[in-house]
């Protein structure tokens, strides 16, 4: 019986990790991801793929130590930090709240805008299907299944829509390597925005959440905790990769990108009306895809910051979360600008999360008195901490 309830247990935890991997990794690649990188890419051209590179990096770090801190003590992140210094978990809950409810502004637009694309619907009109859509995902029963299935589906129309893209341009790969480990010039801004864009705020905690909610707890489950970091990690890195190289091979041809969707014009200049329509599909996916994982991680705050549990409010949070985004965007409008300054504001959580959470790990009556956490996570974990609050400092004299 003990046996058969352990197999369980492990398939559970299993599929729940590769449901964590798979909503990490899409709403680390949404519409502010596809915004900020075309962004960029007009901008810096082949010294962008340095900051694609650092993202890589800092991902591994960010998502390793989060993911494992969260599923050895068992909790969710504001719970830990609560324990850290009472009261930090509130403030954590707040940060990483609100910036997901920006950034889900222009999730929901993204994939209004997506359907917009491949069918002519209005902007407003699709993203109003998109964030009922979603709802209706997130509000189910058995919710997580649906989850995972649909951010799954979604993945595959991602990278398959990029793969297509790849075949049809002209890649200048020599340009794009050689300047990725060598750029010409390092633009702090532009480092601070794509890893706040892809690792940042909630997406940071969108797959420890997730695998928490799967049953994953204690240092036995740590092995599933490496399985969806890992796997969600090369999957986001790999559509990151693939979106930077066709923006490259557009930019380098003199185009200017229209600066109300810079990536809608980055396909359309490089496979035409057909082109654009494939733009459609993988914004209505990243859009979707986005809106779910910002909004379970959220939510996932939210909920337990009101008084230390799970509660049956969880519904009704989700429902006015996307409603909130949606109405906004009906309200203001162009997205493109919001999505660029919210990574930047993702990547000033970034460094307060990963230091708490670092703080953490070192503490016996969170961790546990077995769990030593590894030298190299914690050592590595800090780096990051200490460049992302540099590059952070550095961006705000900058602006300001």
């Amino acid at each position: 019986m003990q046996e058969k309830l352990s197999q369980s247990h492990h398939q559970t935890v299993k599929k729940a990790a590769l449901g964590g991997a798979f909503l990490m990794a899409m709403s680390a690649v949404g519409p502010g991801f596809l915004t900020q990188t075309a962004t960029f890419t007009q901008s810096e051209k082949a010294n962008f793929g340095f900051a694609i590179l650092i993202c890589i990096l800092v991902d591994i770090i960010v998502q390793l130590n989060i993911w494992r801190i969260i599923v050895v003590a068992g909790k969710r992140a504001q719970l830990i930090a609560n324990e850290v210094v009472p009261g930090l978990g509130y403030l954590l809950s707040a940060l990483v709240a609100l910036g997901g409810l920006f950034f889900n502004i222009g999730n929901v637009a993204g994939a209004g805008l997506g359907l917009n694309v491949l069918f002519g619907i209005p902007v407003i009109w699709g993203a109003i299907l998109s964030a009922i859509f979603a709802i209706g995902i997130l509000i189910v029963k058995n919710a997580l299944k649906y989850v995972d299935w649909t951010v799954q589906i979604l993945a595959i129309i991602a990278v398959l829509v990029l793969i297509y893209m790849l075949v049809v341009t002209k890649i200048p790969y020599g340009q794009a390597v050689s300047h990725t480990f060598a750029p010409t010039k390092i633009d702090f801004y532009s480092i601070l925005t794509i890893v706040g864009g892809t690792v940042g705020g909630y997406i940071s905690f969108a797959g420890g959440h997730r695998l928490l909610e799967g049953g994953a707890k204690g240092q036995a489950d740590i092995k599933y905790v490496n399985l969806g970091a890992l796997t969600g990690i090369g999957l986001a890195s790999v559509i990151r990769v693939m979106l930077f190289l066709v923006g490259l091979a557009v930019v380098l041809t003199g185009t200017k990108l229209d600066p109300t969707n810079p990536a809608a014009a980055i396909f359309k200049t490089a496979a035409g009306s057909f082109g654009l329509k494939f733009f459609g599909l993988l914004l209505f996916a990243a859009g979707m895809s986005s809106i779910i994982g910002s909004t379970f991680t959220s939510t996932s705050f939210l909920d337990y910051a009101v008084n230390g549990r799970s509660v049956r409010f969880r519904d009704y949070l989700t429902v006015g979360f996307i409603a909130f985004a949606t109405i906004v965007f009906a309200l203001v409008g162009q997205p493109a600008k919001v999505l660029v300054v919210v990574g930047a504001l993702n990547g000033l959580i970034l460094p307060i999360a990963l230091a708490i959470l670092l703080v953490a790990a070192l503490k016996e009556p969170i961790m546990g008195a077995r769990y030593h956490h590894p030298i190299w996570l914690s050592i590595t974990g800090w780096i990051v901490v200490l460049f992302m609050a540099f590059a952070s400092l550095k961006t705000i004299f900058t602006l300001f």
